[in-house]
């Protein structure tokens, strides 16, 4: 086996969790009398948590602390509510599982939400799911990742790191793991391999392959 340990990002890699977020998001934006988004803005507007999703969602000058206390409010709520595994992402943790390695979710959601979700979704699957942490660096930072590798016993030589975003690509690189993309998530395979990465799947049941 190359690797010991398979890091997962949430949001747009083993969950389409775009409807609730921006459920969240507008019941926020609305209370607070602002303008509401679309899908299709808030797809450009995830990866590096809820502070930099909400100060992107919102205008200029809004109070940015007052709309994380509404969004939080909601999404501890309705964070499942619409929210799926991609298709075949289970069912390819679960070979991963099987064949001996160690899994993670390492994510700039919140840490409350990471885990309500894991065990909603993925009850089992995972060895360790760490979201975003007070005092810690979000992603693209190390900080997170770190945290798996001392958990579970593992270093980044022996860790892949799987993603579909921009922030994931610079989060292995900063975590000095290998990566590998995913292209059904919120952002697109030219995009990540002009950031450089090699290898981008365009299924889960890939994923094994290169392990």
């Amino acid at each position: 086996m190359k690797y010991k340990l398979v890091v997962f990002d949430m949001d747009g890699t083993i969950l389409n969790t775009l409807t609730d977020l921006l459920n969240a998001v507008n019941y926020a934006l609305e209370k607070n009398n602002y303008p509401l988004r679309t899908i299709a803005e808030l797809k450009n507007f995830v990866g590096n948590g809820i502070d930099k999703m909400l100060e992107r969602s919102a205008p200029s000058g809004a109070d940015l602390k007052k709309l994380k206390v509404d969004f939080t409010e909601f999404y501890s709520v309705h964070c499942g509510d619409n929210t799926a595994p991609y298709d075949g992402i289970v069912d390819a943790i679960k070979e991963i599982k099987n064949c001996g390695y160690k899994t993670a979710v390492v994510s700039n959601k919140d840490d409350y939400a990471v885990k309500v979700l894991v065990d909603d979704f993925f009850n089992g699957l995972f060895d360790i799911s760490i979201g975003a942490r007070e005092g810690l660096n979000k992603k693209p930072s190390a900080d997170l990742v770190n945290i798996a590798f001392k958990e579970l016993n593992t270093s980044c030589e022996q860790s892949v790191y799987v993603g579909d975003s921009d922030v994931d690509f610079l989060t292995s690189q900063n975590s000095k793991t290998d990566f590998i993309g995913v292209e059904w998530g919120f952002r697109d395979r030219e995009l990540l391999e002009s950031l450089g990465a090699k290898i981008v799947v365009s299924h889960p049941s890939e994923i094994i392959k290169y392990l």
